[in-house]
């Protein structure tokens, strides 16, 4: 785990936890690529290791279209996006995969009575799957992807959680996976935890860099810097 203390200044108080979900909550991304690659083998189409990587984080409107452009899939982008869903939380209902230290850091922020809000750029129904399978109580609020107009890296879906929770994004705690996120939650004045997981996050104001969220305690997480 990398250094959670480097940034002078403290969030004065942690007034609640904005949680990406897929690579950083729970482990979902294995779910993506297996349903992106049978997909695309069904229109005999194109979509390497590379190109899955590449959307990560992205939009699913936006992910979708890279599919059909990029990987050769012969439907509408709203259609490969219910395709990919069905896929996804087929695979969530047989097994939440937990990120390591995931369970243990939201299950501490629920005992301290701190509001964690889930925001993620899948789209509600993949998120309600998620959520029904957490700790019952593990979330106030929560952001879908397909709730918002403009997705990650725009700063809106981060906003959108700040404001359902009623707090100032700037006294939140963001964590997230990919640079499409970070990019989200620091333009929303978050403070931000960086724990890569597929692809790599360079070095941002306001952005903390951590190998996984084992070890990352409530405490930790008020020590992290404010943009």
């Amino acid at each position: 785990m990398g250094p959670l203390t480097r940034h002078n200044a403290a969030v004065a108080e942690l007034a609640a936890v904005l949680w990406d979900m897929d690579g950083t909550l729970v482990d979902t991304e294995p779910y993506w690529f297996e349903c992106e690659f049978e997909l695309v083998d069904e229109f005999d189409g194109t979509w390497g290791p590379d190109d899955a990587r590449s959307i990560i984080g992205f939009d699913l409107i936006d992910g979708a279209i890279e599919l059909r452009d990029r990987g050769g899939v012969r439907l509408e982008p709203e259609q490969i996006v219910q395709r990919l869903l069905d896929g996804v939380i087929e695979r969530v209902a047989a097994r939440l995969p937990w990120m390591p230290g995931a369970a243990e850091l939201l299950a501490e922020c629920k005992a301290e009575g701190i509001p964690c809000a889930l925001v993620t750029m899948s789209w509600r129904r993949l998120a309600n799957a998620a959520i029904e399978s957490s700790p019952a109580g593990s979330f106030s609020a929560s952001v879908a992807g397909d709730e918002v107009a403009r997705g990650k890296p725009n700063p809106e879906p981060y906003m959108a959680a700040a404001a359902a929770l009623g707090v100032d994004p700037r006294d939140c705690v963001a964590i997230e996976d990919s640079p499409t996120g970070a990019a989200s939650a620091l333009a929303a004045g978050c403070a931000t935890l960086g724990v890569p997981h597929v692809v790599p996050l360079a070095s941002a104001v306001g952005l903390t860099v951590v190998d996984s969220l084992v070890g990352v305690n409530v405490n930790g997480l008020r020590q992290l810097g404010r943009r």
